[in-house]
């Protein structure tokens, strides 16, 4: 991990573009992405951008909900819900939802391709079976 561009004290660390695109192993093009959606909002300095903690625990939460297959929009919401009066419970309950829905859309995915498996095993040994007979014709 990259250490801070500077620190203006001991809990409220600043980091740049670049730190944190180096350190989530992804591009600065996909960070500003997320600034476009409104997941991020850093501060600005000119034309330089200047992350701090919260915005890189934001980031966290965006790849992180990405990776379970949420879509933005639902990350953004829960992300907001957080600083809502009761967030925290809000969010945890959003997130279930959605934890849920998400499973089961991956429980129906993979149902379909274990079907298409066998599908492909029977193919094979029909095929393998027709080459053998051709063989034995020949």
């Amino acid at each position: 991990m990259n250490q801070p561009i500077r620190q203006l004290s001991q809990d409220s660390a600043v980091f740049s573009i670049s730190d944190l695109a180096r350190e989530f192993d992804i591009t600065t093009r996909t960070i500003r992405f997320y600034e476009d959606k409104g997941l991020l909002s850093p501060q600005r300095s000119g034309q330089k951008r200047i992350y701090n903690r919260s915005d890189r625990t934001r980031l966290k939460l965006v790849l992180r909900g990405k990776r379970l297959g949420f879509a933005l929009a639902d990350i953004r919401r829960m992300i907001e819900l957080y600083d809502e009066p009761g967030g925290e419970a809000k969010q945890l309950t959003l997130m279930l939802g959605q934890l849920n829905s998400n499973r089961q859309l991956l429980l129906m995915q993979r149902e379909d391709l274990e079907l298409q498996l066998k599908e492909f095993d029977d193919i094979e040994l029909r095929c393998q079976k027709r080459l053998k007979q051709l063989s034995n014709d020949a």
